[in-house]
This record gives C-alpha cells, sequence and structure tokens, in this order.
C-alpha cells in the first residue's frame, strides 16, 4: 500500500480535522434553524385583541412556544395588506392527533381564515420540510389575532413571517 503523500504535516493536518469538526459541531441544528436570530417571547402578556386575549404579539424578530393538546392566542400588527405565514416547528411529537387548526383574524375580528389540517399530515409536513406552515392574506391595518390549536401531543416553537402583498 502507498501512502498518501501531501504538502501538510501531521499537526497541520490534525489541526484542519479539528477546524472541520468545530464547525460542523457549531453549526447547530434544525431547531437552530428554524428560529434563526429570533428572541423568545413568553407569551405571558394580556394583550386585548378582538374581546379577547393574546398572551404575545409576534412578529420577525420572535417567536414563542407551546404544548399542545392547547391552543395559543397570539398578535401580528400589519402595517399593510401581507401574507402571514405561520410555522410550527414540532419536537417530542408522540401523538398526531385528529386535527392542527390556524385561524387567521382580520383586524376587529371583522373576517377570520380558518385553516384545518389532519393530524398525521401536520407530522408529515415537519418530517419532510422541517416546519408546518399555514399562511393567509390578510388585507386590514393594524393588530390580527391568530390563534393555533391542536390534539396532538407535541412540543412546538411557532414564529410568524409577514410579507406584503405589494412585494409578490
Amino acid at each position: 500500500m502507498t501512502p498518501v503523500v501531501t504538502v501538510f504535516g501531521r499537526k497541520a493536518q490534525a489541526a484542519a480535522v479539528l477546524l472541520f469538526a468545530s464547525l460542523v459541531v457549531g453549526c447547530g441544528g434544525a431547531r437552530e434553524d428554524f428560529i434563526g436570530a429570533r428572541v423568545k417571547d413568553a407569551c405571558g402578556e394580556a394583550w386585548p385583541v378582538c374581546s379577547r386575549v393574546a398572551g404575545c404579539i409576534l412578529g420577525p424578530e420572535s417567536y414563542s412556544e407551546g404544548r399542545f393538546p392547547g391552543r395559543q392566542q397570539l398578535i401580528v400588527q400589519l402595517k399593510e395588506a401581507s401574507t402571514v405565514k405561520v410555522s410550527l416547528y414540532l419536537e417530542d411529537a408522540t401523538a398526531a392527533g385528529r386535527e392542527t387548526v390556524v385561524q387567521f383574524h382580520e383586524e376587529g375580528c371583522r373576517a377570520r381564515i380558518r385553516r384545518a389540517t389532519e393530524g398525521r399530515t401536520v407530522l408529515d409536513a415537519t418530517e419532510r420540510q422541517g416546519a408546518f406552515t399555514q399562511e393567509a392574506e390578510l388585507t386590514g391595518v393594524g393588530d390580527h389575532l391568530i390563534e393555533v390549536e391542536s390534539d396532538m401531543q407535541a412540543r412546538y416553537l411557532v414564529k410568524v413571517d409577514v410579507t406584503p402583498l405589494r412585494n409578490r
């Protein structure tokens, strides 16, 4: 067997291997990729919206955590007509449940868009794409109530992305 000759000495090779390993470990995982540079909002507040109370206001700089089965109510603030995308990253899912529902309300709850998905479909989408998403076009300006509810058994992260309709 012929030894492999390189222009680097053993110490340089060892340093290169350690550098590569630290880069791979430092890249983070799917959870970190989902969160990005966002900061966690505990959603422990009481913001009035639509004769109800939401725990937080989420935007492009924040995310929240929760546990299903259950419901989370949050607010997204719009300055113009936009597409609002709600993304869920699931962890420790032990049961798919029957249905996951995301409801998008126009400002003042004058209209509602309901997106319901079967439980197994939510888990399949998460496995394929890394997260489950639902979106809706909202035309009003101001505070919009978003409700996320599921009977599945899992922990989740939720984030909201807003794209003005004029940017499509």
